[in-house]
């Protein structure tokens, strides 16, 4: 979600694409166009769980509570949507990686002035750097395909550059993308990039294989089950399928001998195509945002739903198992989001958090995932 912002609809992000697919290639397209460490290496977090922490409302606990409350749910990482001294205050000393990234608005000043991009280091990561477990930087969220994304790669590369200046090693800068990238989804193995998004995401991810960084992807299969639920079938979009406590039937895809049984791996490794078909064999893929509604009066944003997708997804990732793709080989996965922001749009924007404001569960989650 755009800067934990609203998501856009699925016209204003350019519909389908024109090919020819099976009649359950909703499944995966409708997320594909809903905007829904050693030095200078990348090690992935193994069947790593973190959490986004957003902030779009006005009646949150103070940012030493929220990071509290990160500890005694043992959640091992958070992912900032923008630099706060605060919360980054909050976090010294806690072992919590953080993912740490910048405001789209910011972008263009970022790619376009190194001393721009020196101060924004100067100011949110070296006073900070000693105490405080950077995990990555991003540049930017979700602008990409967009009038933004030509800023995307000059904006790493500055921030890259700062970051060295200061003598702070071994925090990959990255971005984060929606599946809107995809130009094709199903089968998973035909996931390649759009028209609109190929002259950034092709140099984009070279560039990111070379620095061994990671490319973050947020991957939403709710948005695609809401947007067509006579196709989508919700246990497929639930993960019940990967629920060790599953009794429930749940259809499965095959693609070339590989089976899927759930809507997260499939986006995941379509994700995974379109990165090798653009020459970046091996990048490294995380999902830094994937959630779902607990309320707002859309099609199946229930409290039941939502639970359930959670914790099948924390058991999914963090039983190692990977994608059928990229058999074990954990997806470091950042639930959406910590709270329910109350100056998000009304519906279902409103209800994507584990917790209420006044720190309370929605609905019990394990972050170890034997739920």
């Amino acid at each position: 979600m755009a800067s934990g912002g609203a998501r856009v609809s699925a016209s204003a992000a350019g519909g389908r694409a024109a090919v020819a697919r099976p009649t359950v290639a909703p499944w995966i397209l409708a997320c594909s166009f809903l905007l829904c460490s050693s030095p200078l290496l990348f090690q992935g977090a193994e069947g790593a769980i973190g959490v986004n922490y957003g902030i779009i409302a006005n009646n949150l606990p103070s940012p030493d509570k929220v990071i509290s409350m990160y500890k005694a749910n043992n959640i091992k990482y958070v992912r900032l949507f923008h630099p706060d001294t605060t919360v980054l205050a909050a976090l010294r000393g806690t072992g919590i990686g953080v993912v740490l990234g910048t405001l789209n608005e910011d972008l263009a000043q970022l790619a376009s002035d190194e001393s721009f991009a020196a101060s924004w280091v100067a100011s949110y990561v070296k006073p900070f750097a000693g105490s405080v477990t950077f995990r990555y930087i991003t540049a930017g969220n979700e602008v990409v395909p967009g009038d933004l994304g030509v800023h995307v790669l000059p904006a790493i590369r500055n921030l890259e550059a700062a970051v060295r200046a200061v003598g702070v090693t071994g925090v990959p800068v990255t971005t984060a993308v929606a599946t809107s990238v995809l130009g094709a989804s199903y089968p998973p193995s035909q996931g390649a990039f759009s028209e609109a998004s190929a002259p950034v995401m092709v140099p984009l991810v070279s560039y990111l294989l070379s620095k061994k960084a990671p490319l973050l992807v947020n991957v939403y299969p709710y948005f695609a089950y809401a947007a067509e639920p006579e196709t989508v079938q919700l246990g497929y979009a639930l993960l019940a399928g990967s629920s060790a406590t599953s009794s429930s039937k749940v259809v499965s895809i095959t693609d070339g001998g590989l089976v899927y049984t759930n809507m997260f791996d499939a986006i995941v490794d379509a994700a995974h195509a379109a990165v090798d078909k653009a020459g970046a064999q091996g990048l490294e893929l995380v999902v830094s945002e994937t959630g779902w509604p607990s309320g707002g009066g859309a099609m199946g944003a229930t409290v039941e739903n939502a639970a359930a997708y959670n914790n099948n997804v924390v058991q999914h990732v963090t039983s190692g198992a990977g994608t059928p793709r990229r058999p074990g080989k954990a997806v470091e996965t950042y639930l959406f989001a910590m709270f329910n922001e109350n100056q998000k749009p009304e519906g279902t924007e409103q209800h994507f958090g584990l917790f209420q404001p006044d720190m309370t569960a929605v609905y019990p989650i394990d972050f170890a995932g034997s739920y």
